[in-house]
């Protein structure tokens, strides 16, 4: 049952906070009394920045991490090995893969994993992107870092059979499987997460399927 409030103004803040993931409307409560107590120059500080936020924060153009400009700072880092692409489910992976260490190459974010329990299918990730950007030349492995689950296996077989069938040259590697099946890339520790980027392995239609 939906809680009423007094206040019409109260009731709009909860309902707002609540909208955001994991957050129900009790600990949305909890968060709108907590800024109530505070100086009103720290809810508008947060106003702010979150307004900053949505509206100075874009997607980059080749790799669709987030970025402030056109082209994000790991695409524009020429210190980079530009051969190498790692591609990932969520920009939460590419924060992941990069406090390793262990990686000096550039990412293709897909912007989530192919589900059609979730009505989600490949034309709806960005994958014809990345078919493209390896078909301009230049990258010589793509390696498929995507979360062991069901969904993830599916999408990155998905996206080997169209980089072997349009893209043979290029070489598919996929993460060793230090990573346990089940586990999500954005809730692997750093040390194992590490270890399995540098000895990945070479995709093939054997493994697993």
């Amino acid at each position: 049952m939906q809680q009423e409030f007094e206040s019409k103004l109260l009731e709009g803040a909860v309902t707002e906070i609540s909208r955001l993931p994991g957050i129900g409307r009790k600990t949305a409560l909890r968060l709108a009394l907590h800024l109530l107590r505070q100086d009103p120059s720290v809810a508008r500080q947060l106003g702010e920045s979150i307004i900053n936020l949505r509206q100075g924060i874009c997607y980059c153009r080749v790799c669709h991490n987030i970025s402030e400009h056109e082209i994000c700072p790991i695409c524009a880092d020429k210190r980079r090995d530009s051969s190498v692409v790692c591609v990932v489910e969520s920009v939460r992976d590419v924060i992941v893969f990069e406090n390793t260490r262990q990686y000096n190459g550039l990412y293709h974010v897909l912007g989530g994993v192919i589900s059609p329990i979730d009505g989600v299918g490949p034309d709806q990730l960005q994958i014809d992107s990345l078919i493209q950007r390896v078909r301009g030349g230049g990258i010589d492995e793509v390696i498929l870092a995507l979360s062991a689950t069901m969904e993830g296996d599916t999408t990155e077989y998905y996206i080997y059979k169209r980089l072997t069938a349009e893209a043979a040259t290029v070489k598919v590697t996929q993460l060793a499987r230090g990573v346990a099946v089940g586990n999500e890339i954005e809730y692997t520790d750093e040390l194992t997460l590490g270890r399995s980027l540098l000895n990945r392995t070479l995709f093939s239609d054997s493994v697993k399927y």
